[in-house]
């Protein structure tokens, strides 16, 4: 069964993602461990497929304890000193599911991953007098509570701070309003009833999924009911969006920049880092740099890995998603919200917040490339880089990532999951430089 995991977990349709195939993953983990919780997302075939997980966690002699439906950084902070298995699709379509693994709170590593790809298909079981036991529990209410907790450390009190959040009929519908309001935010929630359907919008938050919430933050803007800020989530709550008063969506990397510099001042280390990954902007390096820190970037999907790489590390991201190093070793969505709001309301506004950082123009784009050509032509783009940029420090660890004297940057990569090389651009220039990357890619194809 080659390339099961993707960059988080499993996911696909029930051809892909079957009871057999959680059967046989509950079982697989099961084999090391004493204690597996198994929470899942609200997606209509993720009862069936977390009972067959447990049952896979039990024949193999390990207790299962079951969360029930639970945004996955809950489950995560439930699996420390245990195991975890959450059964989520995260953003993805409603017929979709997935299955991610977490082993003391960090997702499973590239390693481990292999492990359970090599012995996914054994289907021993053990004895029948040593098979584990099955039991249900309940840690959403420690979990909301201990994220209180961490983010009253940080910023202010949120009190009066008006924020919309659009739950998106996702896991953060039982998560994100509450701790808010607990930290004393004035919340509207849209879409905070979980349905596996997502009658409210698609699961994944974008500029365009989230109409409805622009439209309200932009319909109360200068009025006495004005909202500071939007949040949004995706399925499982651990991606976080971000939007101003406005309704308009605060660049990613703005976000990143902003927690990352925070978290870089407020650390003990003499040069704490921030591991980020290749497509993440400059404008995150800068801030860090101001703040005393240094940047680390790995792949994508390989934040936990990075983490575990490096010694003092004050916040680790990638777009959308971020990984609070002091709260626990997961990808947090509900704890990136409750901290937002907190730096919001101690900056006075998210103007205030966002204005340090500089925010050049961005741009993303696809160049075809059969799946079967993708390693040829990036051979050829690390061989030609230089000649290509010759004014750039580059990078081929991770595709190609060429950074220039005057911040701007690009970086070129094959998509794991369509026939193309994506490119980013940014760039004051954006449009000079964007063209050549394109045609540089192109060319690679091309040939």
């Amino acid at each position: 069964m080659d390339e099961l995991f993707g960059t988080a977990g499993i996911r696909g349709g029930l051809e892909t993602v079957s009871p057999d195939l959680a059967l046989a993953v509950g079982r697989t983990v099961g084999r090391d461990a004493e204690t597996v919780v198994v929470g899942r997302d609200g997606r209509v075939t993720g009862s069936g497929l977390a009972d067959a997980v447990a049952a896979g966690v039990q024949s193999a002699g390990a207790d299962a304890v079951l969360l029930g439906q639970v945004p996955t950084p809950t489950l995560a902070f439930a699996s420390r000193e245990s195991f975890g298995i959450q059964v989520t699709a995260s953003h993805n379509p409603p017929a979709d599911n997935g299955i991610k693994l977490f082993a003391d709170g960090a997702e499973f590593d590239a390693d481990a991953e292999d492990r359970i790809e090599s012995t996914v298909k054994n289907d021993d079981t053990a004895p029948w007098d040593e098979w584990g036991e099955r039991r249900e529990s309940d840690v959403l209410s420690d979990y909301r509570e201990a994220v209180v907790d961490f983010a009253a450390g940080h910023g202010a009190g949120p009190t009066g701070v008006r924020v919309l959040v659009d739950c998106g009929n996702g896991m953060a519908s039982v998560a994100t309003p509450h701790v808010l309001t607990t930290l004393g935010a004035d919340v509207t929630a849209l879409g905070a009833n979980v349905d596996g359907h997502f009658p409210e919008r698609p699961s994944k938050p974008t500029g365009e999924t989230l109409a409805v919430a622009r439209e309200t933050l932009r319909d109360a803007q200068g009025g006495a009911d004005a909202y500071d800020l939007g949040i949004a989530h995706d399925g499982d709550a651990d991606r976080t969006v971000v939007l101003d008063g406005a309704g308009e969506v605060v660049h990613e990397d703005t976000v990143l920049a902003v927690l990352a510099e925070h978290y870089v001042r407020h650390h003990p280390a003499p040069e704490p880092v921030v591991v980020t990954t290749p497509n993440a902007s400059a404008r995150i390096d800068e801030r860090v740099e101001i703040a005393g820190g240094r940047v680390e970037r790995v792949r994508l999907g390989a934040l936990h890995e990075g983490v575990a790489a490096h010694d003092d590390v004050a916040f680790a991201a990638e777009p959308w998603k971020h990984l609070h190093t002091a709260f626990g070793g997961w990808i947090d969505g509900v704890c990136s919200a409750a901290v937002v709001v907190s730096l919001v309301a101690g900056a006075g506004g998210m103007d205030a917040l966002r204005e340090p950082v500089m925010e050049r123009p961005y741009r993303k784009e696809n160049v075809a490339c059969p799946d079967e050509q993708k390693d040829v032509a990036m051979n050829r783009i690390r061989k030609r880089a230089t000649e290509a940029f010759p004014d750039a420090d580059i990078d081929t660890e991770y595709g190609l990532r060429a950074d220039f004297p005057d911040g701007s940057w690009t970086l070129i990569r094959p998509s794991g999951t369509e026939p193309y090389l994506r490119v980013y651009v940014e760039a004051d220039a954006i449009e000079e430089l964007t063209e050549r990357a394109v045609s540089f890619a192109a060319d690679a194809v091309g040939e």
